[in-house]
C-alpha cells in the first residue's frame, strides 16, 4: 500500500529532464509507498513547493488534486453555490471544505459524529449535519430553504447516497467521488430526471493520466494556494514505517480525522 510520496531524487533514468538528483518532489504511484525508496516515472513527480515539509507534500496530490479537478472542472462550483460535503472529517472531505470556501461557495459538512463536525468547523464549514443522528434529507432541505445543494461532494456512498441525492438542487451536481461506506449504492434515475440534476464521475488519476497538462495548472494552482495559507493537509497522525498496520487500521476504525502519514 501508500499511494502518494514525497521525497527526495536519488537517480533519474536516461532521458529524464524534469527533475535531477536532490530534487524534492512529490510522486503519485497509486501503490507501493509504504517503503524507503521507490521507483517512479519521470511523468508521476511534482516538485516540492519551498515552503512545505515533506509530511504535507505526502498528504497533498492525491485528496487536493482529486478536489480541485471534481469541483472546478466536473462540477463548476460557482461563488455562492451551496456544497455538501459527505464525509467531512476524511482526508478528500477535508480538502473538499477549504476548496469549497476557497472557490466562494457555502459549505455544509456532513460526518458520523459531533467531535468530526466540530473539526469541520474548525476547517471553516458554514453548517453542519450529523448524519448519524440526524435525517440526512431534511436537513439539507432545512439549512438550504428547501432549495436543495447545488453540488454534492461524495466520497462515502452506502446508505447516505440516495437521500444526498433526493435533497439536490435544480440543476444540482452530484460528484461520485468513492465509497468510503464500502456499499456501492444503487441510484432510481427518475431522480435525475425530477431533478434535472448530474450524476457526474469523478476519477483524478485517470484525469492526470489522460490530461497531464491540465493536471499540472491544476497543481499548480493549489500549490499558489498552499502558499497562501487557503489549503493545508491535516495530518492526524505520524507513524514510523514499522507501524503502517497500526495506521491502516486507524482509518479502518474512522478514528482519523484528516490524514495519516508514514514516516520511514
Amino acid at each position: 500500500p501508500g499511494g502518494e510520496v514525497a521525497g527526495v531524487v536519488k537517480k533519474i533514468g536516461e532521458g529524464v529532464e524534469n527533475v535531477k538528483v536532490g530534487d524534492r518532489v512529490i510522486a503519485f504511484l497509486g501503490w507501493g509507498g509504504f517503503a524507503e525508496e521507490v521507483k517512479a516515472g519521470a511523468q508521476q513527480l511534482m516538485p516540492i513547493p519551498p515552503e512545505m515539509d515533506f509530511p504535507d507534500a505526502a498528504s497533498f496530490t492525491l485528496t487536493y488534486g482529486t478536489t480541485y479537478h471534481a469541483l472546478k472542472d466536473r462540477a463548476d462550483l460557482k461563488p455562492g453555490e451551496t456544497l455538501l460535503v459527505l464525509g467531512a472529517a476524511g482526508g478528500v472531505g477535508v480538502s473538499a471544505i477549504e476548496i469549497g470556501k476557497a472557490m466562494g461557495a457555502k459549505v455544509i459538512a456532513a460526518a458520523s459524529t459531533d467531535e468530526k463536525l466540530a473539526f469541520a468547523r474548525d476547517l471553516g464549514a458554514d453548517e453542519v449535519i450529523n448524519y448519524g443522528t440526524e435525517n440526512l434529507k431534511d436537513r439539507i432541505r432545512a439549512l438550504t430553504g428547501g432549495s436543495g445543494a447545488d453540488v454534492i461532494y461524495d466520497p462515502v456512498g452506502g446508505a447516505y447516497a440516495e437521500p444526498a441525492l433526493r435533497s439536490i438542487a435544480w440543476n444540482g451536481r452530484y460528484l461520485v467521488v468513492g465509497f468510503a461506506a464500502g456499499d456501492i449504492p444503487k441510484i432510481p434515475l427518475n431522480l435525475p430526471l425530477l431533478k434535472g440534476c448530474s450524476v457526474v464521475g469523478v476519477f483524478w488519476g485517470a484525469f492526470a493520466a489522460r490530461e497531464p497538462q491540465r493536471n499540472a495548472q491544476n497543481l499548480q494552482a493549489l500549490a499558489r494556494w498552499y502558499a497562501e495559507g487557503k489549503v493545508k493537509p491535516r495530518i492526524y497522525a505520524t507513524y514510523p514505517l514499522e507501524k503502517a498496520p497500526e495506521a491502516l487500521h486507524a482509518i479502518l476504525d474512522r478514528k482519523v480525522q484528516g490524514k495519516v502519514v508514514i514516516v520511514p
